[in-house]
């Protein structure tokens, strides 16, 4: 396998860290990002968009984490505009992402349900009304619920089968009652009384949405512990004790060493299974051991750095506490260690689901 970066993927990757090193307050990045074409890298070149790829996405993601931008790009990308490409129809595709090429319109998805991350198997349903669909139910931790045109919403359907349903928020029946997260992202929780829906997306839907958004999260994340790391190097090797850059204390070095390595293994697993998944190979493992590695060794990386800082790291004015809450929002988004366990564990058949 080469993930190396072609011409046009180095191209994408220094446009997005052009746009983003700039700073703007978030509705001005966001406009910037789409005025450049970076939120429609994947939209087909029929609706106006790029036609690329899962990889090509995921290099604008990584820049997002790297500047902890604090704008719509995860959901919009990964839980809307890639899934929507690669389930939808082509009448879907036109409804949902036309908006966005024209409009900058944000998407997002409702993967969550109480105590269940990331279910296959949601207690939402969806029961058949006329040409259309009533869905009820309660999703957690939905991003940008309250400025999204679309929610893809998970639901049972009639027969044991899962769709993904597209929702509109304003539409009767759904209420969104404000949650808190770590970064301070706008987080909804979702609940549905007979919220009308006209569209399913295809057979393997919610397959797709759970690729892309774990594909997504771990991109981010790439990018947030790169950053970080990028923070701690330079205040390591600027910072003096005792008349001596701390860098070059032992203790200081082997801590520092600790988080590269977390950090490159982070980068190759989330580079990998971005890869497979945009090459339309089998990306769960893939996908899988990069979720386990986000929850688990991220976070615990992003303490060291915070540790490395002292004070400092918390200081409001400093960078270095957004990438720490980001890190504990994307382990969360992902389902936790826990529930990374128990896939990696179902995978290689030492577990069972209840």
């Amino acid at each position: 396998m080469d993930f190396g970066l072609d011409e046009s993927q180095r191209a994408v990757a220094g446009l997005a860290r052009e746009i983003l090193a700039q700073e703007r307050e978030p509705s001005a990045l966001w406009k910037a990002m789409a005025q450049a074409g970076l939120l429609t890298l994947c939209v087909p070149e029929a609706l106006g968009g790029a036609g690329l790829g899962v990889v090509e996405s995921a290099l604008v993601l990584s820049e997002v984490g790297r500047r902890t931008a604090s704008v719509p790009a995860l959901s919009t990308l990964a839980l809307g505009v890639l899934p929507v490409v690669r389930a939808g129809t082509a009448e879907q595709q036109r409804a949902v992402l036309g908006p966005v090429v024209e409009e900058a319109a944000v998407l997002t998805a409702a993967l969550h349900e109480p105590s269940a991350p990331l279910t296959e198997r949601p207690r939402t349903s969806a029961e058949p009304d006329g040409d259309g669909w009533l869905v009820s139910g309660r999703k957690i931790g939905v991003p940008y619920a309250a400025t999204a045109h679309r929610i893809l919403v998970p639901a049972a359907l009639p027969g044991g089968d899962v769709g993904v349903l597209l929702v509109d928020p304003a539409a009767p029946g759904l209420t969104l009652h404000p949650a808190p997260s770590s970064s301070g992202a706008p987080e909804h929780v979702l609940v549905m009384d007979r919220v009308p829906s006209t569209a399913v997306l295809g057979d393997g839907a919610l397959r797709e949405l759970h690729a892309c958004a774990v594909a997504g999260a771990s991109a981010v994340g790439d990018g947030v512990l790169a950053g970080a790391l990028e923070l701690t190097t330079e205040h390591v090797r600027s910072r003096e004790q005792f008349g001596r850059p701390l860098a070059t204390f032992q203790a200081v070095a082997q801590q520092m060493a600790d988080v590269y390595i977390a950090a490159r293994t982070l980068h190759l697993t989330a580079r990998a299974a971005c890869w497979r998944l945009g090459a339309g190979r089998d990306a769960g493992a893939d996908l899988e051991v990069a979720a386990y590695w986000l929850a688990h060794e991220a976070p615990t990386a992003l303490h060291t750095c915070q540790h490395l800082h002292g004070g400092l790291g918390v200081d409001v004015g400093y960078p270095l506490h957004r990438h720490y809450s980001w890190g504990k929002d994307l382990a969360r988004f992902v389902g936790g260690v826990e529930h990374g366990i128990e896939r990696l564990g179902m995978r290689s058949g030492t577990c069972r689901s209840n």
